[in-house]
């Protein structure tokens, strides 16, 4: 048995490591800052040596235009001459040393007027408003990169006040909800206490209507803690070596009574023999929550299809049931946590919006990948699993 353990659920975790896409981002980000300082630097230096080189040549032009006129020693241009003459090299030097302390002064302003601009830039990040961060021409690539982390950090934090928002619907309607059974189970019990001699066939629909009211009290109760867990737990992969053809026999086989309820059937086609490196129980529950929602979201009388086959390294899964297509836009939401396709109030269903987020949890804490399409009334889930479980 081998142990591994995965990120918080509560947080974004990709069984691949880094994004190459991010990667190659990082890479052109480097590259780019590294051009950028190539360029300044060539251009300070650039201007040095133009600095250099009209000092030259300003005294080669200058000693051609004094050799033009005829000088006398009374006079004071031709004594500010000789002088320069006589110290043409500390001349010299004191220009290039004084462009030098110039163009350096232009350079280092620059760039500390750019980096007080960036600095700002920066700290306009934090600000909520929509306005794009302005920056001169000459920071147009650091403005453009700044607006773009505005809108992620804003996209982002939009994002996790809608699922905190609708985490916080789910419980307002879980906690409504369990009034309900709970109510009738009071009161049924009541009854069966207090009429002793009630006829057995009222006593045991008394007790069945009971059973059926805490079975719903339970499947509440369980949507409670998976909204606790997905925020608070750590997923810790126990792995051992299973054979996925019987656990998804023995998966199916506890739907028999809710498939039977819908009139559905559920069709294997796997090989004999699917071994696979995975967390048996966990996956078991990806499994469960697959099915669960396929039960839920099927057309009564239709039948699931469960497909699996080795492709290389890893195990290629599906599960399809005839079903509303899914527009693409409730399609691509589908893993998002608290998302529900059905967006009343419905948690008659048993539907938190968590059971296909935590599926993708699970996944990809096994480095593998679940993604979903829908055409022509079909609902098809893939799952990707390496078959020597996660690096």
């Amino acid at each position: 048995m081998r142990t591994a353990k995965s990120p918080s659920l509560s947080k974004p975790c990709g069984g691949w490591g880094t994004p190459l896409s991010e990667q190659l981002r990082n890479e052109g980000l480097r590259r780019r800052s590294h051009q950028a300082a190539l360029r300044t630097w060539g251009l300070y230096l650039l201007s040095l040596v133009a600095w250099v080189t009209a000092v030259l040549a300003l005294i080669f032009v200058g000693f051609l235009v004094c050799s033009q006129f005829t000088w006398y020693e009374s006079s004071f241009l031709y004594r500010l001459f000789s002088w320069v003459r006589d110290y043409i090299f500390f001349v010299g030097m004191a220009a290039v040393l004084a462009g030098w302390v110039v163009i350096s002064y232009q350079f280092i302003g620059k760039m500390a007027r750019d980096s007080e601009l960036l600095l700002a830039g920066a700290e306009e990040l934090a600000q909520p408003g929509a306005d794009p961060i302005r920056l001169p021409p000459g920071l147009k690539r650091a403005e453009d990169q700044l607006n773009l982390a505005r809108e992620r950090a804003f996209r982002a934090a939009q994002a996790a006040r809608e699922a905190e928002q609708r985490k916080n619907d789910l419980v307002v309607y879980l906690a409504h909800d369990l009034k309900t059974p709970l109510t009738s189970v009071i009161g049924y019990l009541t009854l069966l206490r207090d009429e002793p001699e009630l006829p057995v066939e009222t006593r045991a629909r008394y007790t069945g209507v009971v059973l059926d009211k805490a079975e719903r009290l339970e499947e509440l109760i369980n949507e409670f803690f998976d909204i606790t867990r997905f925020n608070l737990s750590h997923l810790e992969l126990e792995l051992q070596d299973v054979d996925l053809r019987r656990m998804l026999e023995q998966v199916v086989s506890e739907f028999g009574p809710m498939l039977r309820e819908k009139g559905m059937t559920c069709n294997l086609d796997l090989p004999g023999e699917l071994r696979l490196v995975c967390d048996p129980d966990k996956m078991a529950r990806v499994f469960d929550n697959l099915l669960n929602n396929a039960c839920h979201y099927a057309y009564p009388n239709s039948a699931l299809q469960v497909e699996g086959h080795p492709e290389g390294k890893r195990v290629v899964l599906t599960f399809s049931n005839a079903g509303r297509t899914i527009p693409p836009e409730k399609l691509e939401r589908m893993f998002e946590q608290f998302f529900r396709l059905d967006s009343s109030r419905g948690t008659g269903s048993g539907n938190a919006g968590l059971g296909l987020a935590i599926a993708r949890e699970i996944v990809e804490a096994h480095g593998g990948a679940i993604y979903a399409r829908s055409a022509d009334e079909q609902i098809i889930f893939t799952v990707l699993l390496p078959l020597d479980g996660p690096a």
